[in-house]
């Protein structure tokens, strides 16, 4: 049995080890592990940029990837306790962005303003236990290649945006996007597709 297999099986040894990592009753990693562990586990592209202050909160026990002259802008919160953070090459994350994993993000991907991509949902089933302690639930979040998802949207769990696809400003985006799409509104809906015959955006 592996030490990872040894841990995750040990329910007093897994709670000792996640102490060390994160501060109890927090979601940021202990100096240490951002200073010693992350960079040798984290992959980082060539030109990428993260910037000075964002608040990037990636644990060892998942993936974080960023891609070839990706950048993550100022104010954003990237989080990755409950999920692997993939970002594709040549993608921005915009000003004050929160993304909590599991979310992957292709290539040539715009994320505009305080956009929020959470795949990440709490338990509320037990009305005997308080939410907060509830355990978390997560499904996958998919944005795919050459998208644009504008300011203020809300991407919610479990969704694919498909590629070449736009979310309208404002958006709450709560069911799957088809690729070659403009959606809007809350819930988004499609408002406009991509003919290929046509070679035009046509309204839906």
């Amino acid at each position: 049995m592996s030490l990872t297999e040894q841990i995750k099986n040990n329910p007093k040894l897994k709670a000792f080890v996640h102490w060390l990592l994160i501060p109890s009753g927090e979601a940021r990693p202990r100096l240490w592990v951002k200073w010693f562990v992350n960079p040798f586990l984290h992959k980082r592209g060539k030109g990428s940029k993260v910037r000075y202050r964002s608040r990037m909160d990636v644990l060892p026990f998942n993936r974080f990837e960023l891609g070839n002259q990706s950048v993550i802008e100022s104010f954003c919160t990237i989080n990755n306790g409950v999920g692997d953070v993939i970002i594709g090459d040549g993608s921005l994350i915009g000003m004050s962005n929160v993304i909590i994993g599991p979310v992957t993000v292709g290539n040539n991907v715009i994320f505009a303003q305080n956009i929020v991509a959470s795949a990440l949902n709490h338990g509320y089933q037990d009305v005997t236990v308080p939410i907060s302690k509830q355990k978390v639930v997560t499904s996958q979040i998919i944005i795919e290649d050459d998208c644009w998802i504008a300011a203020n949207s809300v991407i919610t769990a479990g969704v694919t945006v498909g590629k070449h696809s736009v979310v309208g400003g404002g958006s709450v985006v709560t069911k799957d996007v088809p690729p070659y799409s403009v959606v809007a509104g809350n819930p988004a809906r499609v408002i406009k597709r991509y003919n290929f015959d046509s070679k035009q955006w046509e309204r839906a």
